[in-house]
């Protein structure tokens, strides 16, 4: 039942319970993510959460105007959501973009479709017209993360548009029925275009990316709101429904579920689109049903100390946190973005966006809230004595002090901010350090014509083993199949190895070896030395191994490539590179890793991909490995191995 406009509604709340706890959970799930490695492999679904929340409280305060007035007003509704939004927005991205003009390179790269897509809120469909991938944490986009901002932007700017039209259907289970149904369709779209992340990651990115396969957080927060109308209803109005004890065994129950999905999802897998960030929403409706509760006694406890403080700052901190640790990354491009030291640069880069975000907080985003751009010109003042008879007061001085110095900060940061954007477009290179690596390499591939054709006519070829020769085999000897790595230490192979075959592409996985591998064998190009370099792009386990060594029989030697990346898989990829290799005699590790640690420098500012001193670095782990392989006769080799797999 709604009153009268005119009537004001007395008895409704003013604010959600413990929706600051539940910002503060979901931004310490964010920054956990993208800062500390390894901390919460899953720590993206914490923007999952936000846009719950987003489309809770919302609705909720659409609601909640339209009980009061009758009416959904929405030119005030966009007014509100831009002085809430805009100033920390416009600070962040100006700041940002100045200071990576200063730094110059990789971090530049695609920055001017990037400010376009902060400026019209549309970052998450530039990224992916782009093919921006999500996947690929090392990317050195500097505003990547704008896009969950984007899809927000575009749900307020359409929805009180459908709610206005939602609020007319007669029942309420109807007007929650189409945003529910919205939401399941929204997550199957995902699953479905998703489809398994580690093949099809360019589908995996436009599933995350888009408004449409990831705008179901919105439409749950919605719906709740919609059943619930918690701004527009009396306070106890669910009293004595359910035990206070049960509403807060929920709320833990739902917050634990969702840290042990932040736990155990992974960007790159099947189940985070496939039901798990679905999950995560599904548990974040019912945190904030839980807290709801009259009688909680969490909501509170959440809502004050360090949990009330983060999440109270957490739209600051959210969109502070990714641009400073980029450039940080880009400032110092010889720390290891791995283990410990990947650690202390992350723990950096949030102690330099907490104070950002707290001052953000203070100075720029609650005065222009409450009273737009003039709210910029007050501050605390002390009280000031009486002035002398005839002479202004000092309250009249200081007052008119405030009315033109905001207006001049206003005017000095703007133009700050836009010259530090026009440099970083006009400074920025057409492309990445990684992306001119790989170009080299294909082109010397393409030079030497050893791409091989697309199909290979089958055809059966009797192998026999290689004589033994006590220095490492000629080129013509090897075939070396690998990844976008491989693909720019190309012409560092050819040059150490002449004659070698090489067949590299861009997000190989190791997974693809067997397939590649039985086509060589049935084309009799399948040579006695094999090289694989596939363990940058996602995990491996040691039946594909297995396969592999099956396929290229008991006459051949495999050299395995270590993987240099700062990614979560990459310790255990190593791990079970190292671990295959030393069961085998006939198997021995190229370890790259270790070869290009010291010198991370030699590579791109993703720390992945090597120019052409990081490429010699490439070749002689290779060579290394050839060489050890040479160093006991190849019958022996076979029986060390017969025994060893006895």
């Amino acid at each position: 039942m709604s009153s009268s406009p005119a009537t004001p509604r007395t008895d409704a709340r003013v604010r959600l319970p413990g929706l600051d706890g539940v910002r503060a959970l979901a931004v310490v799930l964010v920054l956990g993510y993208h800062l500390i490695p390894g901390l919460a492999t899953g720590g993206f679904v914490g923007v999952d959460v936000f846009l719950v929340v987003s489309g809770y409280l919302i609705t909720a305060l659409l609601l909640a105007e339209h009980a009061r007035e009758g009416s959904i007003r929405l030119g005030r509704f966009w007014a509100r959501r831009a002085r809430r939004l805009l100033p920390a927005l416009a600070l962040v991205v100006g700041a940002s973009a100045g200071v990576a003009a200063l730094i110059g390179g990789d971090v530049l790269v695609g920055i001017d479709w990037q400010l376009l897509g902060a400026a019209t809120f549309s970052s998450n469909w530039f990224a992916i017209a782009q093919g921006a991938s999500y996947l690929d944490q090392t990317s050195p986009e500097l505003l990547r993360h704008l896009w969950s901002l984007a899809v927000e932007e575009q749900f307020y700017l359409l929805w009180p548009l459908a709610l206005t039209g939602l609020i007319l259907l007669p029942r309420r289970w109807m007007r929650v029925a189409v945003p529910a149904a919205l939401a399941i369709a929204s997550a199957a779209a995902m699953a479905l275009v998703a489809g398994d992340p580690a093949t099809r990651g360019a589908a995996a990115s436009t599933a995350y990316f888009s408004t449409l396969t990831h705008g179901f957080g919105l439409l749950v927060g919605a719906a709740l709101a919609l059943a619930r109308r918690p701004l527009a209803r009396p306070a106890d109005r669910a009293a004595g429904r359910i035990p206070a004890g049960v509403a807060d065994a929920a709320a833990i129950a739902a917050a634990t579920g969702i840290i042990v999905l932040a736990s155990a999802l992974t960007i790159s897998s099947a189940p985070a689109y496939r039901g798990g960030m679905l999950a995560v929403v599904a548990l974040t409706a019912l945190l904030l049903l839980a807290l709801d509760h009259p009688g909680s006694r969490i909501a509170p406890l959440i809502d004050r100390g360090p949990a009330g403080w983060t999440g109270e700052r957490s739209y600051g901190l959210y969109l502070w946190h990714w641009p400073v640790v980029v450039l940080l990354s880009a400032a110092l491009p010889g720390i290891d973005r791995t283990g410990a030291s990947g650690w202390m640069l992350g723990l950096l880069a949030l102690a330099i966006s907490l104070p950002l975000a707290a001052g953000s907080y203070r100075w720029l985003e609650q005065p222009v809230r409450r009273h737009g751009l003039a709210g910029l010109g007050l501050a605390r003042r002390p009280t000031l004595a009486p002035s002398p008879a005839g002479s202004p007061a000092p309250a009249d001085r200081a007052g008119a002090r405030r009315r033109w110095a905001a207006p001049v900060a206003v005017a000095a940061a703007s133009a700050l901010l836009l010259a530090g954007t026009t440099a970083a477009v006009v400074r920025a290179p057409a492309e990445s350090q990684a992306a001119a690596a790989i170009l080299a390499g294909q082109t010397a591939l393409d030079e030497l014509g050893r791409q091989p054709t697309a199909t290979v006519p089958p055809e059966p070829v009797v192998v026999t083993a290689p004589t033994p020769e006590p220095t490492a085999p000629a080129g013509e000897e090897m075939i070396a199949i690998g990844d976008s790595v491989m693909l720019a230490s190309a012409p560092a192979l050819q040059e150490r190895f002449p004659g070698i075959l090489i067949d590299a592409a861009v997000s190989r996985q190791m997974r693809a070896a067997p397939e590649l591998l039985r086509g060589y064998a049935a084309a009799g190009e399948l040579r006695p030395t094999v090289v694989l370099g596939l363990g940058t792009n996602g995990p491996i386990d040691a039946a594909t191994l297995e396969e592999v060594r099956r396929i290229i029989g008991p006459s051949r030697t495999l050299v395995l490539v270590s993987a240099q990346a700062p990614r979560d898989w990459t310790p255990g990829v190593n791990g079970e590179l190292t671990s295959f290799a030393s069961r085998f005699r006939a198997v021995e590790l190229a370890d790259w890793r270790s070869a290009i640690e010291p010198q991370l420098t030699l590579l791109a500012g993703d720390q992945i991909h090597p120019g052409s001193a990081g490429a010699r670095i490439y070749a002689d782990a290779v060579e290394g490995a050839v060489l050890r392989l040479t160093a006991l006769p190849r019958f022996q080799d076979y029986l060390v191995d017969l025994q060893q797999e006895r």
